[in-house]
């Protein structure tokens, strides 16, 4: 069995999860500059296996198509041709920033990491995945 790799694909910062190589435990990876996401999936991939990408799917909260759809589109055909073999799935993102900033008040960090963009990216994409791991379908 394979990883599973969640992304929170943004325009400047993508936040990244991983599963466990059995697929029962989500975890943040790292969150990557956006122009350096696929050399950086390039060499996590040329490290480790991963059976399957969770694409965060950017929709407004009344369930209309966000502004960055358009780039995560693009970004998924991109991810498609680089790893033909690697299937990819969307999984809806709303409220995933609101939800992993609500996450990282509880885990009583300080106020200085609390203000981590790059953090709350992370969280956001260990969020999306846990709940494609919920409610997966079964491989």
């Amino acid at each position: 069995m394979g990883r599973v790799l969640a992304i929170d694909y943004g325009v400047r910062r993508t936040g990244l999860a991983v599963t466990d190589p059995l697929q029962i435990i989500p975890g943040g990876l790292t969150t990557v500059e956006t122009p350096q996401l696929l050399a950086f999936l390039k060499n996590y991939l040329s490290k480790e296996n991963v059976e399957r990408f969770v694409v965060g799917l950017p929709k407004q909260t009344n369930g209309q198509d966000s502004d960055n759809l358009p780039r995560v589109q693009a970004f998924v055909e991109q991810l498609k041709k680089t790893f033909p073999a690697v299937p990819v799935d969307m999984w809806d993102e709303r409220y995933t920033s609101v939800l992993a900033q609500q996450a990282i008040l509880q885990s009583g960090i300080g106020k200085m990491a609390r203000r981590n963009k790059a953090l709350v990216d992370e969280v956001s994409a260990t969020i999306i995945l846990q709940g494609w791991m919920e409610r997966r379908p079964l491989l």
